[in-house]
């Protein structure tokens, strides 16, 4: 019997995309990747934003969806009558249709404290609070702070300190020190430290903070 010669090989075999593949460069197989890389990651981006822009018609379309209610919020000794989304927090209020803007909107899950304002003199999270929920108490802002053009002492020592330094968390730091030196737990610096703790500061300046609410305590205790 005669053998048989092997077929020829085609000089040039069609890439079929794999790394080996002859004909393929290092730098023509990394585009590949890249390009496939940025349409996995592309697609799900629109899919998402066409989703939103779908629940966002859907809300204009009902808008009876959207449950408004009345209700009077005493601000800074000041009553104030608002109609507002049931789900809307005291921040949103505050900000948005009170114009009353010293109030920080930071985390927005009640971590970092730049939110933070006294109702009934007690420090609350305004962006984890419903506005609805404090019809008839006292609310006080960082605008409210303030009697007659002067300062209230720890608005004083955080100026004489310079317990700031962007100042995005020091209208949440100062509300939350006048509550301390209420509550009575600013006895000593490491107290001061722990019930401060929930007022996050990304400045670092907490050892100026420490010193201005210790000043106001001292000057607190002198006054009695």
């Amino acid at each position: 019997m005669s053998e048989s010669s092997p077929e020829p090989r085609p000089e040039n075999p069609p890439n079929d995309g794999r790394v080996d593949a002859p004909g393929q460069t290092r730098r023509q197989f990394v585009t590949r990747v890249a390009v496939t890389a940025v349409g996995a990651t592309a697609i799900p981006a629109v899919m998402q934003y066409e989703a939103g822009a779908t629940d966002a018609a859907a809300g204009a379309a009902h808008p009876e969806a959207v449950q408004k209610i009345d209700i009077k919020l005493r601000i800074n000794g000041s009553e104030h009558a608002l109609a507002i989304d049931s789900r809307t927090t005291l921040l949103d209020a505050l900000r948005d249709r009170l114009g009353l803007t010293g109030s920080k909107k930071g985390c927005d899950h009640g971590q970092c404290g730049a939110c933070t304002v006294l109702v009934n003199g007690r420090r609350i999270n305004s962006c984890l609070t419903l506005a609805a929920m404090l019809e008839g108490d006292e609310i006080t802002t960082i605008e409210g702070l303030a009697q007659d053009s002067a300062l209230h002492p720890v608005q004083e020592a955080f100026i004489k300190h310079d317990a700031f330094q962007c100042g995005y968390c020091t209208s949440g730091q100062i509300c939350s020190a006048v509550a301390l030196l209420k509550e009575d737990h600013a006895r000593t610096d490491d107290e001061i430290r722990e019930w401060m703790s929930g007022n996050l500061c990304r400045c670092g300046a907490y050892t100026n903070i420490v010193a201005a609410i210790r000043e106001a305590r001292e000057k607190k205790a002198a006054a009695l």
